[in-house]
């Protein structure tokens, strides 16, 4: 063996290994691009004279704003720490898993970094564990590449989805997303903004024009900074794909008049916790596993994310319909749940029952309001939640 060939890459924990060869197990991508971002996970199995271990590296690619943006490693076939990850960043993402082979896995790795430098952005450490798949371009042929977008891209289940998705694309100024559901000859004039913006709402008529052709009307409420604005937009679609989308007018729209578009009913139950904050921490930690966890000046929010991306099929798409419910637990010694819809308040309602948490809350108080409160509630000065609602009538 020639010393030459070996090489040194950080692993899971602190300790580095010489490897002498890296054996392609298997490989997965998630089928998200349209939404934006999309997980990867590949195994190797790595070898040398003396070492002998299965390496797997998670990547977490977002198209529109900053490229990619988490790796994870793990060095061996720790189940729980490998599903933890999984739990993490890829459920969080709604899609399927579609199996990759190595070289298409390399190009994506490569495409990932490519665009992430496109983006001004740097992207994630440890860089030094994954350079070995940047060292060789892999270049695909026509067929590959269709191959390759097949599998990035969910399998259209309406028309629908096809316009918010091409219109979510736009308005992000991800050209290679949109890109994707473009014909061949599409016909098209630019919808977006000059900058990036997120697509909050879009509302979808379908209109039969003089000709017989089918157009879909959308009005779309983009956030563009810190400002919001309406497009209204016409889209026509030929075999799943769009074959002509042209703006016809667009206008900015105050604070009050968003909340009224995104107006929607909260469904919210609130328990006070009877068990120490560290031993109620700890259960909890367990149960939100792959939840998405942010802090606030009075405690720690969770959000639990939908296991698909069915809300993107319906003619009214909101952004926020991918939660599936929300956890707030408060310093002031109280848990409170939220929901937008009865059944999935109840499914949050029953999960806990279910787990061991059950036996350190006890329910206080249930509500169901016309609008969401639970954002303000956290953002308020209030400790307690019922103090907050007395002060809301």
């Amino acid at each position: 063996m020639n010393r030459n060939d070996l090489k040194v890459i950080q692993g899971g924990g602190s300790n580095t290994v010489a490897v002498s060869e890296r054996k392609f197990i298997s490989a997965y991508v998630t089928d998200t691009r349209l939404m934006g971002v999309v997980g990867l996970h590949i195994h190797w199995m790595l070898e040398s004279p003396t070492f002998y271990s299965d390496f797997h590296q998670f990547f977490y690619f977002d198209a529109e704003e900053f490229g990619l943006e988490t790796y994870k490693s793990v060095m061996g076939n720790d189940a729980f720490e490998i599903s933890l990850i999984e739990k993490t960043l890829i459920e969080g993402l709604g899609g399927e898993k579609k199996t990759l082979n190595e070289r298409e896995s390399r190009y994506l790795v490569q495409q990932f970094v490519k665009e992430t430098q496109a983006l001004n952005v740097t992207p994630c450490e440890p860089q030094n564990e994954y350079a070995f798949l940047l060292e060789d371009p892999i270049l695909l042929t026509a067929e590959e590449l269709l191959n390759i977008a097949n599998k990035l891209c969910t399998k259209m289940k309406s028309q629908y989805q096809v316009v918010h998705y091409y219109l979510m694309r736009t308005f992000g100024r991800d050209t290679e997303g949109a890109s994707y559901l473009l014909t061949k000859n599409a016909h098209i004039e630019d919808i977006a903004e000059d900058k990036a913006s997120t697509l909050c709402r879009n509302t979808i008529e379908e209109f039969i024009n003089m000709d017989g052709s089918l157009s879909y009307l959308s009005e779309s409420l983009i956030e563009v900074g810190n400002n919001y604005k309406i497009i209204l937009s016409e889209v026509k679609l030929e075999d799943e794909k769009v074959c002509y989308a042209k703006k016809r007018s667009s206008f900015s729209v105050s604070p009050a008049e968003v909340a009224m578009l995104l107006n929607r009913p909260e469904f919210v139950t609130l328990f006070e916790i009877l068990v120490d904050p560290d031993e109620f921490e700890s259960e909890f930690s367990l149960f939100s596993t792959g939840a998405m966890q942010t802090l606030h000046d009075n405690g720690r929010l969770y959000l639990e994310f939908n296991r698909n991306n069915d809300h993107v099929t319906r003619r009214i798409f909101r952004l926020n319909e991918d939660v599936h419910g929300l956890y707030y637990i408060s310093d002031y010694g109280q848990l409170v749940i939220a929901a937008y819809t009865k059944e999935e308040i109840r499914d949050l309602e029953n999960r806990l029952h279910k787990s061991g948490i059950n036996l350190m809350i006890i329910p206080t108080a249930k509500y169901e309001f016309k609008e969401p409160v639970l954002y303000e509630f956290i953002q308020s000065d209030f400790d307690d939640f019922n103090e907050f609602i007395d002060s809301l009538q």
